[in-house]
Order: structure tokens, then sequence, then C-alpha cells
């Protein structure tokens, strides 16, 4: 069939990089900022449709009685109708239930339809789980591998190199069978020339992982970079990004994020395992019919992945469920809350049977505090979440001023090299500081242990009264010069993540904030809990310690200050509260401890606050311009629906289609011509009375399978969307009825209706768009994009960041 063709352009996505536009580190096509994005790649035919069909005999078919494939489907880059998602599963509901009474069969399938819910959940855990698992475990080997490798299995990382060995427990880090490469290559490891070659190998090692972790993203899955937070809050909310959770992102960002973690970057594994989790949900949403072709109940999934994801990040259930709740979660009902708390349990269920860190927790950096706080401690907790928050907000200004940079200036073309620069800087100066050269998890590990008498780090090599020590609590104790060194390092290494960590994220390889916050959270606690305890311990006699710390008790646990710490920092930069003060109770199973952790995380989210109101995940979204409209944010300004509403004065008139008077040609010219993504129907052009809305992906699918496969249909067939075919002569050819493909209710808002009005429907119940009446005639349309303009306008911000429909 010989057909004039549409603009091709406007259909078909060029995926060259050179003409991308990044996303958090990913690619978009340029040509996806107008109001019409490109078709699904499924759909990639429609690329003409003016054309002769086949003249039949004059008669009227109602062609889609049954729904078309593609048909109430979305493209690419745009948002999702949530009203319309949910109505079309409490129809597809109804139906089931109706049948079930019919027979045993249909009952058998309304049981099966209930139940799909909570298996996908159980699948999700499962997956999830052993996933972390698989991370956890290939990270630590592999982190260990730059300092040397195990004789007795090269697959053994240290620990478990060691636990076999007869050596002292003192010892227990350099047993015979694990050798450093000095030791392995020139056969001892003391020296000038073996702490070189050391110091090359780890270097060597570093940029091996973090150049393969770069290419594989930028060759496979440019979607697998960065936290995916940020985006997978924006897909929450009803947006579409294709392939950002798909099965080649779930491999590449599996394999990278293990290689990233191991180079020694400044970033974590946390954030990323959500989106991992998120990317398992939704390929496992294939496996059920009722999430498969619904975009708001697959977002329901999502959300539950996610609370998984923090599960398994964290070893906290409970938290990870609260997270999801707190920080990403647009829609959130009630049975979801049930969901995501079983995926959490079965994720972490799952993790806790692999057991990847052998010593039966589900984190690396698990404690327990044996001594209770004091009151007056609550003056040096208020402090640290004074610093956290001070930290958070440095962070996320200095951070998107950098990414900002990359994005507008040539060095977002060289990612290779940058993450080559950044590793290697990183390498070089952490390998001569211990406490920068291990991983962060065992850092944090370290800073959060509460000194015993087996300890031989040198954070607890104080100066030893054992005349004093009663069983296992030792009482506050003169630091020795172990602690003193330990300070400097730890200083420098406070220095080295503070400005390390804002150009490592947002790099083109996975990259989480959880764990470098708490690190640098971690270390101030740890240095304020020594001074603190240092102080007690001279000066027990002033008035602020006389009270409660007597001569020879235990009195500071400096372990607490480093977890209080970390909550302060991460509160700051993610602005998180309630689920960040569950998880670090989970992660401690110190549950005496949360009002400490309450304190510190709270002033850090005032003091942020004040400085900034948006946190690292909220920066990010505006930074890379995606429709999010911010459910916490208040709209306060005075202006009304017509000033927000297209066509503005002096814009050419509103595009619509008449109900029953157009032809197939005077709908494929305006489709032709135009690149909105619906377009009203009115009864007339002279009346302008609203009928209802049709999209212009159904309009376009539903006239190319008319002109396939049914006869009669040419340019001069008329479209109809009534009831009852119009009135017309003997002659003519036959009619295309598209009445089922029409949003009979759209959402009407009156010229009058004030925009806080406005921004609340569109905020509480997902809307695409809204359509503008006065006295009952047609004005114009309001989208979610026009919402997101206004907003920015007012706030002083540059409207045309708002990229996308």
């Amino acid at each position: 069939m010989d057909q004039k063709g549409y603009r091709r352009e406007s259909f078909q996505s060029n995926t060259s990089d050179e003409d991308m536009l990044e996303i958090a580190g990913a690619s978009l096509d340029l040509s996806m900022a107008d109001d019409d994005p490109p078709l699904d790649r499924e759909m990639g035919g429609f690329s003409s449709y003016n054309g002769g069909g086949m003249n039949g005999t004059s008669k009227m078919m109602d062609f889609l009685e049954e729904p078309l494939p593609g048909v109430g489907t979305y493209e690419d880059f745009n948002t999702i109708d949530w009203v319309r998602e949910k109505s079309r599963d409490r129809d597809r509901h109804r139906e089931i239930t109706s049948r079930s009474k019919e027979s045993t069969w249909a009952l058998i399938h309304s049981v099966s339809d209930a139940f799909s819910g909570w298996l996908l959940m159980l699948f999700i855990g499962l997956l999830a789980g052993s996933l972390a698992g698989l991370i956890d475990i290939s990270a630590h080997w592999m982190t260990d591998l730059k300092e040397g490798v195990c004789l007795a299995g090269f697959w053994f990382n240290h620990e478990h190199c060691c636990w076999k060995s007869n050596t002292t427990f003192t010892d227990r880090d350099k047993c015979p069978e694990w050798k450093s490469w000095s030791q392995l290559i020139i056969g001892h490891g003391e020296g000038a020339f073996a702490y070189i070659l050391n110091y090359f190998m780890y270097v060597i090692w570093a940029l091996l992982f973090s150049l393969l972790a770069v290419l594989l993203v930028k060759g496979f899955a440019p979607y697998a970079c960065g936290s995916g937070i940020p985006e997978i809050k924006t897909i929450l909310s009803g947006f579409i990004i294709r392939g950002y959770l798909g099965k080649w992102t779930l491999i590449i960002k599996t394999i990278t994020l293990v290689l990233a973690v191991s180079s020694g970057l400044s970033l974590g594994k946390e954030g990323p395992l959500v989106h991992v989790a998120c990317c398992c949900g939704n390929i496992l949403c294939h496996l059920f019919t009722k999430y498969r072709k619904n975009e708001a109940k697959r977002r329901e999934v999502l959300s539950a992945a996610a609370a998984a994801g923090v599960s398994v990040a964290f070893g906290a259930p409970i938290g990870g469920v609260l997270f999801s709740l707190e920080e990403v979660s647009y829609y959130f009902p009630l049975k979801t809350l049930w969901r995501s708390f079983f995926a959490a349990l079965v994720a972490a269920f799952t993790l806790r049977s692999i057991n990847p860190f052998g010593n039966s927790r589900l984190v690396l950096f698990y404690v327990e505090f044996h001594m209770p706080w004091h009151l007056l401690e609550l003056v040096p907790f208020v402090l640290l979440g004074i610093f956290g928050g001070l930290w958070g907000a440095f962070f996320i200004r200095s951070n998107i001023a950098w990414c900002r940079r990359r994005k507008t200036t040539k060095l977002g073309k060289y990612p290779v090299l940058e993450v080559f620069v950044v590793t290697a800087i990183t390498a070089i100066l952490a390998f001569p500081n211990e406490y920068t050269r291990m991983s962060t998890s065992e850092l944090i590990s370290e800073l959060f242990n509460d000194c015993g008498i087996l300890d031989s780090s040198k954070l607890c090599e104080y100066v030893n009264d054992f005349n004093s020590t009663k069983g296992d609590d030792l009482p506050d104790r003169a630091a020795g010069p172990g602690v003193y060194t330990a300070m400097w390092q730890l200083a420098l290494a406070l220095i080295m993540k503070v400005f390390i960590t804002i150009f490592t994220f947002g790099m083109k390889v996975p990259s989480g904030l959880f764990i470098p916050s708490m690190a640098v959270g971690a270390i101030a606690g740890r240095l304020l809990g020594v001074a603190m305890e240092q102080l007690a311990f001279y000066h027990h006699d002033w008035v602020i310690f006389s009270g409660w710390c007597s001569q020879g008790a235990d009195c500071i646990t400096p372990g607490l200050y480093a977890m209080v710490g970390a909550a302060a920092c991460l509160g700051g930069v993610t602005r998180m509260t309630v689920s960040l003060v569950v998880i670090m109770f989970e992660l401690t199973g110190g549950l005496e401890y949360i009002v400490p952790l309450m304190a510190a995380a709270m002033t850090s989210k005032w003091v942020a606050d004040a400085i900034g109101r948006e946190g690292i995940y909220d920066a990010h979204i505006r930074l890379n311009g995606y429709p999010f409209l911010e459910a916490k944010e208040e709209f306060s300004h005075k202006t009304l629906a017509m000033d927000v509403m297209r066509p503005r004065r002096n814009d050419p008139p509103l595009t619509v289609i008449t109900q029953d008077s157009m032809t197939v040609e005077d709908v494929e010219t305006i489709i032709n011509e135009t690149t909105y993504s619906g377009y009203p129907v009115v009864v007339s052009r002279e009346s302008q009375r609203l009928v209802g809305f049709v999209l212009r992906r159904d309009l376009i699918i539903s006239i190319e399978n008319a002109r396939k496969k049914q006869d009669g249909i040419v340019s001069t067939s008329i479209i109809y969307f009534t009831d009852h075919s119009p009135p017309l002569p003997p002659s003519s050819p036959s009619m295309l009825k598209l009445r089922s493909i029409l949003d009979l209710s759209p959402f009407t808002v009156t010229d009058q209706t004030p925009m806080e009005i406005v921004v609340d429907i569109f905020r509480k119940l997902g809307l695409r768009q809204c359509l503008v009446t006065h006295n009952g005639k047609l004005l114009g349309i309001i989208t979610k994009k026009d919402v997101l303009k206004h907003i920015a306008q007012l706030a002083n911000q540059d409207p045309d960041s708002i990229l996308f429909n």
C-alpha cells in the first residue's frame, strides 16, 4: 500500500551517543524534548499514514469492539494517566469477580489473581536477596584482591582465608595463607621496595576495576550508572523511561556495582541496590498479566521492590518499608504497605540464609553497645546533627554545581577519562592511610566498634589499668599513642572523603551515597567521641561530669558518637528522618539509642533545610529536568488556571477534533502538523462544547489498523466518536467509529479555578492533562509540563529546564 510519509523523525528515536541528552549519566534522545516523544519500539512501524484504502461498499463499522494491541499504552518519556489506569484495573477486577460465580475454573482464576501479588513479592524478595548476597561476597573478595591473594584458594577473601589458620588472635590478619603482592612477587613484605610494589598493585587493580565498570556501562547499559534513586522516584510518580528497569540494566548494574565498590572509589552499593531490586520487580511483573498490562499496578510493585532493596542493603526490613514510604513512593496504598513488608522480609531472610559476611548478620557493620547514654550527651549529639546538616547542604550544592558543569561543558563527553582520573587520585591518596585504604564499610564497622579487651585496632590502644577492669566493661582510660595516631589519620581521611565524594557521585559508574555520607559522619562522630571520653577521664570532677561520671567508670562510648554522626550526615544529605532512625537502630540493634539518633536526624534536617530545601535526590531530579511534581512542597501563589493554560493570548487556537464531521484525512493532517500527545473532542468548531479527550497514540494505531483490516476506509471516510453514525448520503465511503478510544470523562476545571487547587489535583490524582472550560465551552488545556514550568517560573528558575512531557 503506497502511503504518503508522516514525519519519521517524530516517531523513530536516534540512539547514537552524540545526539543523546544526559540523564544522570545515562542518555536520552533530544527529540523527546517535544510534547510528542517517539513511539515504543514495538509500534515503530507507524511512520506513514496518508494513503488510499480500498474503496468498499458504503457501510458503517465499529472497528474497535476488541481492544487493539498498543491502544491504551504509553510512549517513552510520557506520564501515565493514573486515573485511567486505576479505572481499568477496577473494571478488570469487577469482570473477574462476576465471572467467578459462573464456574469452578473462573473461581480458581479469581483466587490465583488475588494471590498473584503475594507470589510476585515472594519472587522479588528471593531474587533481590540472592543478588545482594552475590554482590556482597564478590565485592568483599575483589576489595581484598587489591592488597593480596589467598594461597589456600584464590576465591577466599582475607578474612575467610585466615579462618583456619593457627595464628594468635592479635596476629589474625597475618596468617601464612594470605600473601601480599610484594610477598608473592619478591618474596618478602618488609622494606621500602615492598611498600612501593604493594602501592603500585593497589592503584593498578583500582584502575582496572573502575575502567572495566565504566566501559561496561558505556557499552551495554548507559542507564546502569549513578544511584538510580532519582529516576526511580520519577518513574514511581508516573513517568515512563523504557529500558531503565530492563534486563540489560539489571545485569550490567549488578556486575559494575561490584567493580565500582571494589575499586575503592568513595561510593556505596546501597542506593544502586534499590535500583537492582526495582529492576527485579519490573522484570518479574511480566510473569503476571495484571501487572504487565497496567502501569499503575506495576508502580505498586516497584514501591515494594524499593523496600526490598533497602532491606538487603542495610539488613533493615522495617527501615526499607519506611524508606519506600517516606523517600521514593508517590502512591502508597495500605495494600502496598503490607506487600512491601512481605517483600522486605523475604529479601532479608534470603540474604541471611546466604550469610555473605560469615557472621550471621545482614550487614558488615553490625555492633552492640552496652552502656546507656546520659542526658547531657544530647549536647554533643545535637552538635553532630548541626555538622551533618552543614555537610549535607555543602555536599548537595557542590555536587550539583559539579554535575551541572559536567553536563554543560566538554567534561561530559569523556566519561572514561573522568572515571580514570578520579580513581587514580582516590587510590593514590587512599593507600598511605590505613583508614582510607580499607573498604568504606569496614571503616564504618571499625568506627562503630566499642573497644573491648581483645581489640587490636589503633583506635583501641589505650593505657590499660587491669586492676580496675570489671568483666567485659572497660573503664574510660587515657589514650595511648595508637589512639593519637588514629585521630590524625582519621582527620585526614575525613578531609579526603568530604571532597572526593563530591566528584565521585554522578560519574558513569554505579554509585551510592549512603555509605560515603555515613563514613563522613562516623569519622566526625568518633573524633568527637574520643575527645569527650578524654575530657571525662581527665576532668571527671567538672560540673558537667561530676553527677554521672566517676573516676574509673565507663561513661562515654565513642562508637555511639560515630553512629549518631553517621545518621546526622546521611540525614543532612537525603533529608530522611523516620526511616533513617529505624534503619540505624536496626543496623546496631540498639533500641535504647533511638533518642540520640532522633535528635541528630532532626537537627541535621532543620539545619540543612535552612540552607537549601532540596535533598540530594530532589536536586538531581531538578537538574535532569524530570517531570516530578513534589508532593511535599506547598503552592502558595495566587494565580488562576487561565494564567497557565494553553493557548495563551496571541497563540494559535486550540487544536481540536470534532465528534462526527472530520474525515480520516483531516485527522491525519492534524496529527501530521502537530506534536501534541492528545486532542480534545468537541461537538463542533462553532459550539466548542466538550465531548471528551483522545490520545494521539491511540488515534495513530486505530487509523493504521482500520486501513489494513477494515474494507472501505479511505481518506474521505468520516471518523465519528458518537454512539450513532451521522446521516450521510448513500454514496459516501465507510465510516470509522472510534468511540471506544475516547475518554468521555476528562478532568475539567473552569478558567477561574485557583492554581493551588489545580496543582493539588495534579499531585493527588496523578493527571497528565486537565481541560479548561468557561460556561461549558472549551477554552484550553493544562498539562503536567505546564504546571511544572509555571512552578519553575514562580521560583525564578528556568522553565525550559523541564524537558519532557
